[in-house]
């Protein structure tokens, strides 16, 4: 029963159900979850007072896909803010995680990691680079088995010397960034 005291139906099924009201036409998907996260949706469609569970996954759903649309934008180059949370009693994570920014370090431009309780961190890395590259290395990462909560802020730049200001000055192997659009 979902909070609202409708049944909730766990059939696997594939259907297209047709709304008479609006004319729209869904696509049916089953999800399971945990009784934890199931006991959080019903909070949600209490709280934000929604009709259905339905409504409330629809909207989530729609929420995820526009943040992954956003992440998947075109542009050579971006800078990135990766963060995420990890177990590190997860075997070899932590090592795992270390060695992989290594194998990166020419995105990686900055780490903090932040001691959430005796198990959890959260870290925060700054990425730099081409976009896809950086896209490659942010799924890679979230990925892992024991990673959670893993979210990207990515900002489209574009690489340049260009100045704003008088005067001249050596860049010494870096390029300015400039936010694009």
């Amino acid at each position: 029963m979902s909070a609202l005291g409708e049944p909730i139906d766990l059939r696997p099924a594939r259907a297209y159900i047709c709304y008479p009201m609006t004319g729209q036409t869904m696509q049916r998907v089953t999800i399971s979850l945990s009784p934890a996260l199931g006991s959080q949706l019903d909070e949600l469609v209490k709280e934000r007072q929604y009709p259905s569970r339905s409504e409330a996954v629809r909207d989530l759903v729609g929420e995820g896909m526009e943040r992954w649309r956003a992440e998947s934008g075109e542009g050579a180059h971006c800078v990135a803010n990766l963060s995420y949370v990890f177990d590190r009693r997860i075997r070899s994570l932590p090592q795992r995680i270390a060695e992989l920014q290594h194998a990166h370090h020419d995105l990686v431009a900055a780490s903090t990691v932040v001691r959430l309780d005796h198990f959890y961190s959260m870290e925060s890395v700054i990425l730099k680079g081409p976009t896809e590259t950086v896209r490659t290395f942010a799924d890679r990462l979230r990925a892992e088995r024991g990673v959670r909560f893993g979210s990207i802020n990515l900002l489209l730049v574009t690489p340049g010397d260009g100045h704003d200001h008088p005067g001249d000055h050596v860049h010494h192997d870096h390029s300015h960034l400039s936010p694009s659009g």
